[in-house]
């Protein structure tokens, strides 16, 4: 496993690996605004990262898991298997197992071959999750719980002003008002998400067959 930007990397496959997460959360994430508290972890050190090679058993997600979760800058915790073949149904499956057994956070699963729907925003959450490996989110219900008020705590004023049509409804959950954002935002700019999406995986492919990363994808 690894933490931090590169300096937790023993080898090039890891580094390779956090090179290409790293791209996505701030080419992707934070560039454009998908996840109002992403820069915050990042740049704080709240961000942790473990790396699992082949395909790892439920109970490998779990202890990587509960691992990153047990330290306590950890905002942010996310478990990358860059040689999982598994479909994104599968990894769906994957997160279930793990998220019954680790009740202490939320837990999302990310995968580079989510479809794009943008019907609803609910629908179009796959979609802007498209890591470039199978990866794990995990964040602390205790900090999740810190942000489910009216208006995301680290909001940028861009979500804010497109969140104005919800703000009589103190209800809403913030996971929802982020996708209804998101779902805007890819009206927007979702050519140049893709593209940028695309440009990613590209430098992904090359990069893991340059570095002897195994992968069915």
């Amino acid at each position: 496993m690894t933490r931090g930007r590169y300096n937790g990397c023993v080898n090039d496959r890891e580094r390779e690996v956090r090179r290409l997460l790293d791209r996505y959360i701030q080419e992707i994430v934070e560039t454009f605004d998908l996840c109002p508290w992403a820069r915050a972890a990042r740049t704080g050190g709240e961000l942790s990262v473990a790396i699992l090679w082949a395909t790892p058993s439920i109970d490998a997600w779990v202890s990587a898991s509960d691992e990153l979760l047990a330290r306590p800058t950890t905002r942010v915790a996310m478990v990358v298997a860059p040689e999982l073949g598994a479909t994104p149904m599968e990894l769906r499956e994957i997160r279930s197992e793990v998220a019954k057994r680790v009740t202490i956070a939320g837990c999302a699963e990310f995968h580079p071959d989510a479809s794009l729907d943008a019907a609803t925003p609910a629908r179009l959450v796959p979609y802007l999750r498209r890591s470039p490996d199978p990866m794990l989110q995990l964040v602390p219900h205790a900090i999740l719980a810190s942000v489910r008020t009216p208006q995301p705590r680290y909001a940028t004023l861009d979500q804010l002003q497109a969140l104005q049509g919800l703000a009589s409804a103190p209800k809403i959950d913030i996971g929802d008002r982020i996708a209804a954002t998101n779902h805007a935002r890819i009206a927007h700019d979702g050519e140049v998400i893709a593209a940028k999406l695309a440009e990613i995986r590209a430098d992904r492919d090359a990069s893991y067959a340059r570095v002897g990363i195994s992968t069915s994808r």
